[in-house]
């Protein structure tokens, strides 16, 4: 079985050599030494001034909403994984849904200023597989009608555009560190912000709330990154870029086959951005399999692929949303498959896969 992705990990003696200490401490949680000395190698790493971690990136991106206090309507896209959406509507805001362009399935920044009403607080655009998004023309619509943003960079650790390292865009941008993500802590996020005075409000969120022993000053939740997780991001960072160098080869070797073939349409590199080749979408428009047979033939051999994006998040069952308002978004996410792409995917498999697309 080849599955659409596969978690990254440390050789078993480095890891168990990480956790000793936590064995002599017992300190399991609550901001404690791996958890701490994570957060400093992740800030040299992304080349940031301020960083939280937290459990999970669905609670970082939550819970920065929270923090900076937003209102009323935030701008977003649909293409995108349920957590954006969800982390929007569970603080109480209304998303209003943005089309993708369909060149690299970003937001499309050319329809995002016929949204922006009076009761729009902020935009939260997604960098969707890796591919950044319009920022420049983003920072100019915010700072002309006053909104904050905030970016889904899930699938942008380690990278950088125009030789800006991607945690530096907006006001803040959420890593995920899920198992199945470039970088991976098993389960864990982190925001990156500009405002240094967020820290203490997004330390005392995910922690309940709790000021100190004796006082507690807001309505918080439980959203600590613990020590096990802590070091396994300590060390998955020490070998991040030799992972992205192997992942690189697989794309390359994809894109040998792939490339140029009538009726599939690949994203490919762009020379402003420095990529993490954390998937690889490939758009059916007009080959001679659609993508629901392409995902059939796979399945039929052992090999997962993943119809990622889809359904939009404007179509779930739990909303009640104008999907007609999106219709780019919606012609791609019946059109897609991510197949499979990891570190360890060997090239051979991936000559299987791309005869098989292809046969």
């Amino acid at each position: 079985m080849i599955n659409v992705t596969r978690s990254s990990m440390p050789p078993f003696e480095e890891y168990c050599e990480e956790i000793k200490d936590i064995w002599e401490s017992r300190w399991l949680t609550n901001n404690g030494a791996k958890h701490k000395e994570l957060e400093k190698n992740l800030c040299e790493f992304l080349g940031v001034d301020n960083l939280t971690l937290f459990v999970n990136g669905h609670m970082a991106l939550e819970m920065v909403i929270d923090g900076m206090g937003l209102s009323g309507e935030v701008i977003t896209t649909p293409f995108t994984f349920a957590s954006t959406t969800h982390a929007i509507v569970r603080n109480g805001l209304t998303p209003v849904f943005c089309d993708i362009n369909d060149g690299d399935y970003t937001i499309d920044v050319n329809k995002i200023e016929s949204l922006i009403t009076e009761k729009t607080s902020a935009i939260i655009p997604v960098h969707v597989y890796g591919n950044i998004c319009d920022y420049k023309k983003i920072e100019s619509i915010a700072k002309k009608h006053n909104l904050k943003v905030i970016y889904d960079a899930a699938h942008a650790f380690g990278e950088e555009i125009d030789g800006v390292k991607v945690g530096n865009l907006g006001d803040a941008s959420m890593f995920s560190f899920h198992a199945t993500k470039v970088y991976n802590t098993i389960e864990g996020g982190c925001v990156c912000y500009k405002d240094e005075s967020l820290k203490s409000t997004l330390n005392n969120l995910k922690n309940f709330g709790i000021k100190n022993a004796e006082e507690v000053e807001a309505v918080g939740g439980n959203a600590k990154m613990n020590e096990f997780a802590a070091a396994m991001g300590l060390c998955n960072l020490r070998h991040i870029d030799d992972e992205i160098a192997k992942r690189k080869a697989v794309y390359e070797r994809y894109m040998s086959h792939l490339d140029g073939v009538s009726g599939i349409k690949l994203c490919k590199e762009k020379d402003n951005l420095k990529p993490n080749y954390a998937y690889f979408p490939v758009v059916f428009d007009g080959y001679k399999y659609n993508r629901d047979e392409v995902a059939k033939k796979l399945q039929e051999n052992d090999i997962l692929a993943r119809k990622y994006f889809y359904p939009l998040t404007n179509t779930y069952d739990c909303y009640d949303f104008d999907v007609s308002k999106t219709p780019v978004a919606f012609d791609i996410s019946n059109k897609v498959l991510t197949i499979p792409m990891y570190a360890d995917l060997a090239l051979s498999d991936v000559d299987r896969i791309c005869d098989i697309i292809l046969g």
